[in-house]
């Protein structure tokens, strides 16, 4: 596919394809390392449909690090509380989401609208002048060689076809990826065959009534929700017998409706059969082209983690594709990122299909002694806790990757104090760079190691002591935090840690006594 006879645009670093939420997210995150990027969207305007609805606390960290969280988070609305009730309408196990602390600074259950998401994530991208959104195009051809990428798109209102050069090509373009049926990569997995109906609508006379509900009913499994913006969510399986025109219409949603709020109060926005699938891409990159979120996996919506885990891969890829494109790294780093997302999104997967096999089970009988199961395991205070306390959701942690030691483990994220006094989280004085994070009693020639350390990897150095403990005159360059919580001395005592470098996506890269730090500074390559 030769694009010799068309027009070439000016070069850039990376094209992202489709600008959804993660390739919004990704270009925000490029922007802000300082990374030429150009989204290419086919819309020409926002579409408007309230599709992705939820996120988790991981996902409200990786917003956090845009600079957008604030904005975005002013148009979510927290749920506190989830329950699981059975056919008689009866709870048989619940979740204190918004008592639950994973240690990642945010509670982790938010609804959002994503019409309101995308629009905040898309003027973000105004920030930055090396950064382009291009509406209106659909991307036809792929090229690649040894220098990189020419991807031919055609412009939708004049039939305009031009070529543009980058190093790198992302392809957040979705499940139905144009990027990757061009590449030739095919994806494998399942299709669940029972549709399930998805209905999205405004409460427009009132508040809308809280809830969090799975229905576990073996006469028709649901999930219901409030959302944001006065909205609520509603799932319905499909039945047999029934077809898609048939629960497709008003009628029949209103009935469907009317046991969580008065069908006239609500406005109704969305309502679609849909199938869920549980797939993945035989290959996240090929060359320089690499799929991202559902171009590269779906999953089912038991556990609402599909949009956030095309959020980890945007975390993940932006910084490394940053310093390779700076030369602060080499083409090699970037062979990690299928190596580490892949093994988290397969346990994510299989999470989502479990919970699904558990709680939405059709034989009546199977159903009823679950929930008897379910309520005599809770009286095990361990087993409780477990449920309560969500911890069956899959820990972010890879096996392998690019770490000093066997695995990388997510960076908690506590409130510290500034020396100006106020109180922030953690992620707030880190920046988009490596940090190297040392106790501030630490001898002054590790702290001088410590320094050099993070200078050579372009990052920060930072240094933090007890609230018992005065400050002396913190450096500007190494500003020294205080830990309100004591969650920081905890982490490094658990670790017999002197000193931790933080990768730019907040996992540890390595967590080390001082004497191994030459260790650490070879192993980095800097």
């Amino acid at each position: 596919m030769g694009c010799d006879s068309q027009q070439t645009d000016t070069q850039v670093d990376v094209i992202i394809s489709g600008c959804g939420p993660v390739g919004a997210l990704t270009g925000n995150l490029l922007g802000l390392m300082g990374v030429r990027t150009l989204l290419l969207e086919r819309d020409v305007t926002p579409h408007g449909e309230p599709r992705a609805f939820s996120c988790d606390d991981e996902g409200l960290r990786i917003y956090q690090s845009t600079g957008l969280l604030d904005l975005l988070q002013s148009n979510m609305r927290e749920s506190r509380f989830a329950e699981y009730v059975g056919g008689t309408g009866k709870r048989f196990a619940e979740i204190h989401t918004g008592e639950t602390d994973f240690g990642f600074g945010h509670t982790p259950l938010w609804f959002f609208h994503q019409p309101l998401l995308e629009g905040a994530l898309r003027d973000g991208l105004n920030r930055f002048e090396h950064v382009e959104l291009r509406k209106g195009v659909s991307v036809e051809a792929v090229v690649q060689d040894s220098d990189g990428v020419t991807v031919r798109y055609r412009d939708s209102l004049t039939g305009e076809q031009r070529s543009i050069r980058a190093k790198y090509l992302l392809a957040c373009d979705g499940a139905r990826s144009t990027v990757r049926k061009v590449m030739g990569i095919p994806m494998s997995g399942r299709a669940y065959g029972e549709p399930w109906l998805a209905v999205s609508g405004t409460v427009v006379d009132g508040e809308a009534p809280e809830i969090c509900r799975f229905v576990c009913d073996p006469k028709r499994p649901a999930f219901v929700a409030t959302g944001a913006v006065n909205q609520i969510r509603w799932e319905f399986m499909m039945m047999p017998g029934e077809t898609r025109e048939q629960l497709e219409k008003s009628e029949t949603i209103a009935e469907l409706i009317a046991p969580y709020v008065d069908p006239k109060r609500v406005r109704i926005e969305r309502a679609q059969v849909y199938t869920f699938h549980c797939l993945n891409a035989a290959r996240w990159r090929q060359g320089n082209v690499f799929l991202l979120g559902d171009a590269a996996h779906t999953m089912p919506p038991f556990m609402g983690q599909g949009l956030v885990s095309g959020m980890r891969d945007a975390s993940n890829l932006a910084w490394k594709l940053k310093r390779v494109l700076h030369g602060q790294s080499s083409a090699s780093l970037l062979d990690t990122y299928e190596q580490e997302r892949r093994p988290h999104v397969e346990a994510v997967q299989k999470l989502c299909v479990r919970v699904g096999h558990l709680f939405l089970a059709r034989n009546p009988l199977v159903a009823s002694a679950r929930d008897a199961l379910m309520r005599t395991l809770q009286r095990i205070p361990r087993v409780r806790k477990f449920i309560e306390g969500f911890e069956f959701k899959e820990a972010p942690a890879h096996a392998s990757g690019y770490y000093f030691g066997d695995k990388g483990e997510y960076f908690i994220q506590p409130r510290v104090k500034l020396p100006s006094g106020e109180e922030v989280l953690l992620d707030d004085t880190l920046g988009n760079e490596f940090t190297v994070l040392c106790r501030g009693n630490a001898p002054s020639a590790e702290l001088e190691a410590a320094r050099e350390l993070a200078e050579s990897l372009g990052g920060r150095m930072l240094t933090f002591h007890p609230p018992a403990e005065a400050v002396d005159g913190a450096e500007e360059d190494a500003p020294t935090l205080v830990d309100v919580t004591g969650k920081l001395a905890d982490w490094f005592s658990k670790r017999a840690a002197d000193v931790v470098v933080l990768r730019p996506d907040r996992f540890v890269y390595g967590a080390v006594q001082s004497r191994r730090l030459p260790e650490l500074r070879e192993a980095l390559g800097v």
